[in-house]
């Protein structure tokens, strides 16, 4: 019987990550992505998040060990409805962001509506 090869993907409800506070969301991500998860969010990070995120993973990462994350959202969008334009809210959409191991994700094209990612099974 032979051993099946992969990776783990977990898609993560907005609803998810709207309960846990900022500093545990970067956690959580840090921690699946150290276990070398892939992981789609269906709302992406605020940029303070985004930073906090990116801080901590440079803290982390080692030789022959952590290699860091690989991350891509989709651009953000501003409503320009009518009714947002009336409020004068400049509020932001969600978008899908894609969060792995630096060494096992790899970026191949994005562009507004689509991310093209090759994920690896190898180290």
């Amino acid at each position: 019987m032979s051993m099946m090869q992969g990776f783990q993907m977990d898609l993560i409800s907005e609803h998810r990550l709207a309960e846990m506070a900022p500093v545990e969301k970067v956690r959580f991500i840090i921690d699946e992505v150290r276990e070398g998860k892939i992981l789609v969010l269906e709302k992406g990070l605020s940029p303070a998040e985004e930073a906090s995120l990116i801080e901590m993973t440079m803290t982390l990462i080692e030789p022959d060990g952590f290699s860091g994350i690989e991350m891509e959202s989709y651009p953000a969008e501003v409503d320009t409805s009518i009714f947002g334009r009336l409020l004068k809210k400049n509020t932001i959409k969600s978008r899908l962001t894609v969060i792995g191991p630096a060494d096992q994700l790899k970026t191949l094209r994005k562009d507004r509506n689509m991310i093209s990612a090759l994920i690896s099974t190898h180290k």
